[in-house]
């Protein structure tokens, strides 16, 4: 199903403190080197049109949210929300995420998002997926003891390899552990973290969730 197209920005919304360009990032990624503080930092993988991301911010103000977007134009979007709901303790940067993980410090993260990742149907387009051995060992480096790892995709070929690489790759995770949709998580956006999980509960589509814990 394709993307809806994106409604017109409002002009008059200043973005610099919510938008950044990858390359215009500082050397190393931490809450104090974003955001000039050291509250637990949540990264977002994807973060497409930014539901879960302004919601997140808006519900836990003691955390700061870092959110990534390969397409500039929905960065752009997710940080236009936030902006235009004033929330400092988040930010969209335009870029791979992959290639910003390098930058994290060890154990730095409480929790790693990634929802509905694009799922690369054809096999020899399977390597681009964002899930994979290399970026899960990443996330499990920055992930503080304790921090969490939340995979959702409405894909349950990409669900069951996925978690079979976790398994294989990365044994030091563990089992997967189910995760259930918080209906009272957001108040005013019930049960959907994105659009996508949206759009696939809307159409009666399964969507498999988990999250590992580091130990």
């Amino acid at each position: 199903m394709p993307r809806a197209q994106l409604p017109r920005r409002d002009p008059s919304l200043v973005l610099d403190a919510y938008l950044r360009e990858a390359e215009s990032l500082p050397g190393t990624l931490t809450s104090e080197s974003l955001f000039g503080n050291d509250r637990p930092l949540e990264f977002e993988i994807g973060s497409g049109k930014g539901l879960y991301l302004k919601n997140a911010a808006t519900a836990r103000p003691e955390h700061n949210f870092l959110g990534v977007e390969i397409a500039k134009k929905y960065a752009a979007h997710a940080a236009s929300g936030l902006a235009k709901m004033q929330l400092k303790n988040a930010m969209m940067v335009a870029g791979d995420a992959q290639k910003m993980l390098p930058f994290v410090p060890d154990r730095s993260m409480i929790a790693v998002h990634i929802y509905f990742p694009d799922p690369w149907w054809k096999k020899k387009h399977k390597k681009r997926r964002v899930v994979n051995e290399t970026s899960m060992a990443a996330v499990y480096r920055v992930l503080a003891s304790g921090g969490e790892l939340h995979f959702w995709t409405d894909v349950l070929e990409y669900f069951e390899s996925a978690i079979e690489m976790i398994a294989e790759s990365v044994p030091e995770f563990g089992p997967p552990l189910p995760e259930d949709a918080d209906e009272d998580e957001f108040g005013d956006e019930p049960a959907y973290r994105t659009h996508f999980e949206r759009r696939s509960v809307r159409h009666s589509i399964p969507v498999y969730r988990v999250h590992f814990e580091k130990p």
